[in-house]
């Protein structure tokens, strides 16, 4: 049985949600308390990725670059170096999105502490379409030497992470998103960067989440439970380190494996783990993901479900790859 603390009432109508933004937002506001040294930077968009708390309360700690996302991380590079821990914000789009090569060069090169806050990620900002739909940030930031990637599941964890990467010294990215999301995690949930946790054990199949897809990785395997499949069940929010170990382990248990995520499977979390698998443990896999395509205009759950990432959708997925796909490497009971 899976240690991990959840939250209750998890498939209910009354399933509590928040924007993972907002849990980043008291997160950074509590590093800006803990640590003189944290500063935060933002371009123009300081209420919608909800570094507004930081503003009011630090003032003098906050810079408004304006609409400039390649001198964004730049001027961050340089605080950083002068001995500062710089959060810079802006939407996944436009950051990592529009100054990649400033976030490579001025930042991972020099090794520098640079927090990077791509708010506004995956299909799930709706209305606002392809041009602001991150999908491809992912794949962009966990090919950087020396850069940490981030995806929370809910703003309780977001919180949580927003402490760590302020601590651990190195260049991260973490991916939020924008509408309200389920809350699985509690406050007394464990995370570190760089572990991967057992929401669920089960024997058939590892359903490996990230960010926002580890909730409907929940409401698929209790989906598939009425269908006598035993889902196995791992959150991964820190997709670069990876959590081999704990992936590992999971896949050898079950001998199949699916991941989702609400980005491009090609380059994202599903290829990290398929190179993990295809090195150290060959083993069916199955991405779930946005399949080499730009997102559309919609409601964030209309588009949920158009593109096979709700908990329904992955269940039916689920069967269908259990249906025809063997079992490798399963242990012996």
């Amino acid at each position: 049985m899976s240690h991990y603390k959840l939250a209750e009432n998890l498939f209910g109508d009354d399933v509590k949600r928040e924007p993972i933004r907002a849990g980043f937002g008291r997160g950074l506001k509590a590093t800006g308390e803990a640590n003189e040294a944290v500063v935060a930077l933002c371009a123009d968009l300081t209420d919608s990725t909800k570094m507004s708390d930081f503003k009011a309360a630090f003032p003098t700690r906050f810079v408004e670059i304006g609409v400039a996302e390649q001198n964004l991380v730049t001027v961050a590079s340089g605080m950083a170096r002068a001995g500062k821990i710089p959060f810079t914000s802006s939407y996944a789009a436009f950051s990592p999105g529009r100054n990649w090569e400033q976030i490579r060069t001025t930042v991972c090169l020099n090794d520098q502490p640079v927090k990077i806050v791509g708010s506004h990620a995956g299909i799930s900002v709706g209305p606002d379409g392809a041009t602001h739909q991150m999908l491809e940030d992912i794949a962009l930031m966990r090919v950087l030497p020396n850069m940490v990637v981030v995806a929370p599941g809910d703003s309780i964890e977001a919180e949580k992470a927003t402490r760590a990467i302020a601590e651990n010294g190195k260049p991260s990215y973490i991916r939020l998103a924008r509408e309200g999301t389920p809350i699985f995690t509690t406050e007394e949930s464990h995370f570190e960067i760089g572990k991967a946790y057992v929401l669920r054990e089960g024997h058939d199949v590892s359903l490996l989440g990230t960010g926002t897809m580890s909730y409907q990785m929940l409401a698929a395997a209790h989906e598939l439970e009425k269908h006598s499949i035993s889902a196995e069940v791992v959150h991964v929010p820190t997709i670069k380190p990876l959590d081999g170990d704990t992936i590992l382990a999971s896949a050898k248990k079950t001998g199949r494996v699916v991941t989702a995520e609400e980005a491009q499977v090609i380059g994202g979390f599903g290829a990290a783990v398929a190179e993990l698998l295809g090195e150290s443990l060959p083993t069916p896999i199955k991405r779930i993901g946005i399949q080499d395509r730009f997102g559309e205009s919609g409601e964030p759950d209309e588009l949920l479900d158009h593109f096979g990432l709700t908990g329904d959708k992955i269940a039916l997925a689920v069967k269908d790859f259990v249906a025809t796909t063997p079992q490798y490497h399963r242990e012996s009971n």
